[in-house]
C-alpha cells in the first residue's frame, strides 16, 4: 500500500478553503508526513485558517505557483517528494470581471508545477480541478472520458489546466493526475460562493441575491469527503488519470437557500431574485459518476442537509473568522462592483 510516512508534501493553495481541510485530512491520516503549505495568500488564501497547523511537521512559505524560481527554491529547500495544487482563482462571478488573472494561476501557474514535477523528480502530483471544465448537461451525467465544454472564463481557465498536465504527462511521462470536484462546502469557504456568501450575509440579517428561481442544480460535497477523495487519487491514483470528486447529491439552489433561511431564522423576504449577470454562461446542471474514485477505496462519508446546517453554525459560532474577510476593502469592493445595481444600499 502506498505510504506517505516519509514523504514531503506541498500543498499548493493550502491556506485556503479545500487545501486547508486537505492538509488537516493528511495530517489525521498520515501523522508522519511533513507538509509544506505554498499561497500566494490572495484574497481567499488566510493565515487565520491555518495558524492552529503552523508547527516543526507543517511549515508556511509564501508564493505564487506561477513564479518558477519560487516554486523550484520550495521544493528545493524543504525536499519536497509530493505536489496537491489547489492553488487557483476559482470563482466563476469574479472571472467575468477579470479573467486574465484566471488564465495566469490556472493555466500557467499549472505549467509551472508540471515543468518543476518533470525537472525536480517529484514522486507524484495531483492538480485539484473542476467538474464546471465539463459544462452543463440537462440529462444524464459526465464521465472522465466525457468531451471539456467549459462555459464561463473561470472553467475556461481550469480546463486549460487540465489540458496542460495531460500534455505534460503524454509528452514527458509527468507523474501527474487531475481531479475533478463537485460544488463543495463547509467550514473556512471565503463568502462568495453560494453557501457561504449566503450563509454570512443571512446571519447579519441582510438580503441574499438569487439568481432568477434558482433552478440551477448542483452536485454538493462536503469539504472533508472532497479532500479524502483527492487524498485517495494521491495515493492511488494512476499517472496521467483523471478521477472525479462527487457525491452524486444533487439540489437545486432554491432549496439550499431554503435550508439556509431555515436555519438561520430568516425569512424569504431576504431573498432578492435577480437577473443572472452570467447572461447565457450560466450552466444549468452538473452531474458526474466518480466510479474510478470510488474504485480506489474512497466514498463520501457526509449527510447532505446535516452537514449544511453544521456549517451553517459553524459560521455563527466562529465570526472572528470571517468578520474580518468581509470588511476587508478587496471584499466589499466586489460586493458593490458586481451585486450593487441588484442589491442597493443593502450590501
Amino acid at each position: 500500500m502506498p505510504d506517505l510516512s516519509n514523504a514531503v508534501l506541498m500543498v499548493c493553495g493550502g491556506a485556503g478553503f479545500i487545501g486547508s481541510h486537505f492538509v488537516r485530512i493528511v495530517r489525521k491520516y498520515h501523522p508522519t508526513t511533513r507538509i509544506v503549505i505554498y499561497d500566494a495568500l490572495t484574497y481567499a488564501g488566510n493565515l487565520t485558517t491555518i495558524q492552529d497547523l503552523l508547527d516543526e511537521q507543517t511549515t508556511f512559505v509564501h508564493g505564487k505557483i506561477q513564479d518558477s524560481t519560487a516554486v523550484e527554491g520550495a521544493i528545493t529547500a524543504n525536499e519536497v517528494t509530493h505536489i496537491v495544487n489547489f492553488a487557483a482563482e476559482s470563482h466563476n462571478d469574479r472571472s467575468i470581471l477579470d479573467s486574465g488573472s484566471f488564465i495566469q494561476s490556472n493555466v500557467f501557474g499549472v505549467y509551472v508545477l508540471c515543468e518543476a514535477t518533470r525537472k525536480l523528480g517529484i514522486t507524484k502530483f495531483v492538480h485539484v480541478s473542476t467538474d464546471e471544465v465539463y459544462g452543463s448537461i440537462n440529462e444524464g451525467k459526465f464521465t472522465e472520458d466525457s468531451p471539456i465544454m467549459p462555459n464561463t472564463p473561470y472553467s475556461s481557465s481550469k480546463a486549460g489546466g487540465d489540458l496542460q498536465a495531460r500534455a505534460h504527462h503524454i509528452t514527458y511521462k509527468t507523474p501527474v493526475c487531475v481531479t475533478r470536484g463537485g460544488n463543495t462546502y463547509g467550514p473556512y469557504q471565503y463568502p462568495e460562493k453560494l453557501i457561504s456568501y449566503f450563509t454570512v450575509r443571512l446571519l447579519m440579517g441582510k438580503k441574499v441575491p438569487l439568481y432568477g428561481e434558482g433552478n440551477q442544480v448542483r452536485e454538493w460535497m462536503h469539504v472533508e469527503d472532497h479532500a479524502r477523495g483527492i487524498l485517495a487519487v494521491l495515493l492511488h491514483g494512476e499517472p496521467g488519470g483523471v478521477y472525479n470528486v462527487g457525491d452524486e447529491n444533487e439540489r437545486p439552489n432554491r432549496e439550499i437557500v431554503r435550508i439556509l433561511l431555515e436555519e438561520t431564522g430568516r425569512g424569504d423576504d431576504l431573498v432578492k431574485r435577480i437577473e443572472d449577470p452570467r447572461k447565457g454562461a450560466h450552466d444549468t446542471r452538473y452531474s458526474m459518476t466518480s466510479n474510478l474514485t470510488r474504485a480506489l477505496g474512497w466514498k463520501p462519508e457526509k449527510d447532505f442537509e446535516t452537514e449544511l446546517r453544521n456549517t451553517v453554525r459553524w459560521y455563527r459560532d466562529n465570526e472572528w473568522w470571517w468578520q474580518p474577510i468581509i470588511a476587508k476593502p478587496e471584499y466589499t469592493d466586489f460586493i458593490r462592483n458586481f451585486y450593487g445595481k441588484y442589491l442597493g444600499e443593502d450590501l
